[in-house]
């Protein structure tokens, strides 16, 4: 009987340079992401964060080395169809997506499937009401508004909303700065153990080393001059 064979990585960056404007480029000499492994990455403040989620979903080109996603380089993406096609692999959870803050938690969920929610239609609102239930948000929360929730059932509404096309990979940009000390954790560990169950490959971007270690099974920070992944 020969070797196992090593499925190729989700994700996999090698010599990566971006000049975003900043003192320096944003770099990675190394990351790779096998399917299902989740992995949380310190070291890269906001703006670098969002650099890096365009180079990772094919939304920009590094400016050398090479991005992979899902065993190809995002360099052949050929036409926005193609692209838009890749994106749906992926879940994002960022302050950056927006939501309807005067709409009811079920409305959010309920956006990704139909421009219709006022209300859902039945078969849109049963896949809303799944979603944030996977997400942690139970029934007594699914008819409040948005704009009235805490921090973090709001992140917990981008969380259900990411998982609405049933990702390969779930990308967390900076997902517990808004949190308190006391949820910080607790939101990593039910964020791991929901990838775990759907065998979702993760990379968390974190400046918190307890968000790094709840919600990821390697923790690795980044030398920005170097561009070189060290392992926590």
């Amino acid at each position: 009987m020969g070797p196992p064979i090593m499925a190729a990585p989700v994700l996999e960056l090698t010599g990566v340079s971006k000049n975003y404007g900043a003192l320096r480029p944003l770099r990675i000499e190394h990351l790779g992401v096998s399917p299902g492994n989740q992995v949380a990455l310190m070291g890269l403040d906001q703006p670098a964060a969002e650099v890096l989620i365009n180079l990772l979903t094919g939304a920009s080109l590094p400016d050398s080395g090479e991005v992979r996603i899902f065993g190809r380089s995002t360099s052949e993406i050929s036409d926005s169809a193609d692209w838009l096609a890749t994106l749906d692999r992926f879940g994002i959870v960022s302050e950056r997506a927006a939501l309807l803050e005067p709409m009811t938690v079920i409305q959010n969920m309920a956006l990704p499937f139909s421009l219709e929610i006022e209300p859902p239609p039945a078969d849109v609102a049963r896949k809303a009401m799944a979603l944030a239930t996977s997400a942690g948000l139970n029934d007594s929360m699914w008819e409040r508004r948005v704009g009235d929730l805490d921090p973090l059932a709001r992140m917990r509404v981008r969380l259900g909303r990411a998982l609405a096309f049933e990702p390969a990979v779930l990308l967390l940009e900076h997902p517990s700065a808004s949190l308190s000390r006391e949820q910080v954790v607790s939101f990593g560990v039910d964020v791991r153990m929901l990838a775990e169950r759907h065998a979702i490959a993760t990379l968390a971007i974190t400046a918190d080393a307890e968000f790094a270690g709840a919600v990821s099974a390697v923790a690795l920070a980044l030398e920005p001059a170097t561009g070189r992944l060290r392992r926590l």
